[in-house]
């Protein structure tokens, strides 16, 4: 997440476990950045109800948790409109280990291909750069939980953390559909 907000991956977890909730934050995010690259609109309210189900069975969720699922909905889409780029993953620390984090990145990227494939059922026209995309996350998803701890997995780690970052962007900028701009130069005589 961006430096400038307090929700983080840490503090998103902590809620969800507080309500006792069993899902991981990456992979709420995740999901709801799959619906906003795949077109999801800024002005719907139904991704709470996409939650609901996913995570708790539709039996309704508690106020904390839709808190906290509207506070990361409203951080993506400010990161995600960003013109310099502000969008990061809601992913541990680097001060957690490796193993935890790549469980986090792959949680992220189950997230995002279930996100967007719930809105993408409506466009089946996709490009060869999205569909190579939607690939590679389903091979990140299933990497092995069992990374050493060195300089060369942390690297990897990092390569492959940005470039699910800026693929998710991609995906944004080709499906995405931007909050509809008021016409403010309209002038009431």
């Amino acid at each position: 997440m961006s430096d400038n907000t307090a929700l983080d991956f840490s503090a998103a977890q902590a809620i969800l476990t507080s309500e006792g909730i069993e899902a991981h934050a990456a992979e709420i995010h995740g999901v709801l950045t799959g619906l906003i690259s795949a077109g999801f609109e800024f002005e719907s309210n139904d991704y709470i109800a996409m939650v609901n189900d996913m995570l708790n069975n539709a039996e309704g969720l508690p106020l904390a948790i839709k808190s906290l699922v509207k506070d990361i909905y409203s951080d993506i889409w400010q990161n995600i409109l960003d013109d310099s780029y502000g969008f990061q993953l809601m992913l541990p620390d680097d001060d957690d280990s490796i193993i935890e984090r790549g469980h986090a990145l792959s949680k992220w990227v189950q997230g995002f291909n279930l996100g967007f494939g719930l809105q993408q059922i409506k466009n089946a026209a996709l490009s060869e750069d999205v569909k190579e995309v939607l690939v590679d996350f389903g091979e990140i998803a299933n990497l092995s939980d069992e990374m050493e701890e060195n300089e060369a997995t942390e690297q990897a780690y990092f390569e492959i953390a940005e470039y699910v970052r800026i693929s998710a962007l991609l995906c944004f900028t080709e499906l995405g559909a931007p909050p509809k701009q008021q016409d403010t130069s309209a002038t009431l005589h």
